[in-house]
């Protein structure tokens, strides 16, 4: 008898987490599980991407109140859904301005999560396949035999948030962490849980990516001129897009000829489009906006580059090792889980310099470019073998 098991994320925009779950749902054994999906945001870049035999839940009833416009919510006479929208809001206006997107959910756990019923559904396996309000989700409104909290990213809550999401993480029966440098941080923050943790790392179809990348893509490159590709969210912190942005100036007063592309959306987009327009480099960086198919870009790029300062793994990266692109990459503590160094690419330091001088060297050494292209092609593509691990922890 199939086992029932619902999956909850917050979207299927185009970003890592979420790829790395439509890769896990199209692998998985679907003779052996029933699936269900909830979403907290519908309409995401790879909703288009889920297996048939994925059951798609239906919006949640708040969170389609959330998107109505202020007319609508007020004609809708819900006066429970309306009191937690506006102390949600209010409390994000007045006291949350500076918080990080965890302590956001906090919030909008605190004031709306009982607006939220608990799922009618009782299910052998409930898994919350990213941080927060996934895990929040599971944990207080899923009745499940067996819960797992997937953390895709570096996660190490700090003050009033350790206490929380400490009570949250006690109430499920295994975590999974995506690398090492991940397990590691976390496990030192709350080695109370090291018996319920694990590494499962974000799976990779190599045959699905180049299958994928051999779609027609929507903006050519240029023939006649080499092509830099980031793809990543639109942001500072993490990201790094002002290394980025600031390896392109370097380049550009270096006389470099290139054109560096960025896919990917988020809120520092109007501060990248200030610093393009004041150093003029309209013609040198291009924002492309989000697709739900980075990969025939990745294909056709020269070089493809990631400037993060942090990763839970670093499933850009991944993809274009498997498309065989040579790849610049900052150093972050997972990256050493995929990247050998002068050989599938180079790795730098977090500085602009060091990222510029990396991405010349490249487009001059001609007989180190097709030395790396030479090394990917027999490097090891994919890891779906990775689902194995799921299916032992619920063997056990």
């Amino acid at each position: 008898m199939k086992k029932k098991i619902l999956f909850v994320i917050e979207s299927l925009t185009a970003a890592g987490a979420e790829k790395s779950l439509v890769t896990f749902l199209s692998v998985i054994d679907k003779e052996r599980f029933d699936i269900d999906l909830q979403l907290f945001a519908y309409g995401g870049e790879f909703e288009r991407y889920l297996p048939a035999e994925v059951n798609l839940l239906p919006p949640l009833e708040y969170t389609l109140f959330a998107r109505y416009t202020i007319l609508r919510q007020f004609l809708t006479f819900d006066v429970k859904k309306l009191l937690a929208r506006w102390r949600y809001s209010f409390s994000l206006r007045f006291k949350g301005h500076n918080l990080e997107n965890r302590d956001k959910a906090r919030f909008f756990w605190r004031y709306v999560s009982d607006c939220i019923p608990p799922s009618s559904v009782q299910y052998n396996i409930a898994v919350a396949y990213a941080q927060n309000i996934p895990t929040m989700y599971v944990v207080d409104k899923v009745s499940a035999h067996n819960k797992f909290a997937w953390i895709n990213v570096k996660y190490v809550p700090e003050g009033d948030n350790f206490a929380f999401y400490k009570n949250y993480y006690k109430r499920v029966n295994h975590i999974v962490m995506v690398s090492d440098s991940a397990y590691n941080e976390f496990l030192d923050v709350y080695p109370d849980f090291k018996d319920k943790m694990t590494i499962i790392k974000d799976m990779l179809d190599s045959s699905l990516i180049n299958r994928l990348a051999l779609e027609k893509q929507e903006q050519v490159f240029p023939d006649d001129i080499p092509c830099l590709l980031t793809v990543a969210r639109l942001e500072r912190d993490q990201k790094g897009y002002d290394i980025t942005l600031e390896a392109c100036r370097i380049l550009k007063e270096r006389n470099i000829r290139f054109r560096w592309y960025a896919i990917g959306r988020g809120g520092y987009r109007s501060e990248m489009e200030a610093y393009i327009a004041k150093y003029h480099l309209e013609a040198y960086f291009v924002l492309l906006g989000t697709t739900p198919n980075p990969y025939p870009y990745i294909k056709n790029c020269t070089i493809y580059v990631q400037t993060s300062r942090y990763e839970g793994y670093g499933l850009s990266i991944a993809e274009a090792r498997i498309l065989n692109r040579p790849v610049v990459t900052t150093n972050f503590d997972a990256v050493w889980a995929q990247m050998v160094q002068g050989e599938n690419g180079l790795v730098v330091p977090q500085d602009p310099v060091a990222v510029a001088d990396a991405i010349e060297r490249l487009l001059n050494d001609k007989m180190l470019y097709e030395h790396i292209v030479s090394y990917q092609k027999h490097e090891k593509k994919g890891n779906t073998e990775e689902i194995e691990k799921f299916y032992q922890l619920i063997e056990n």
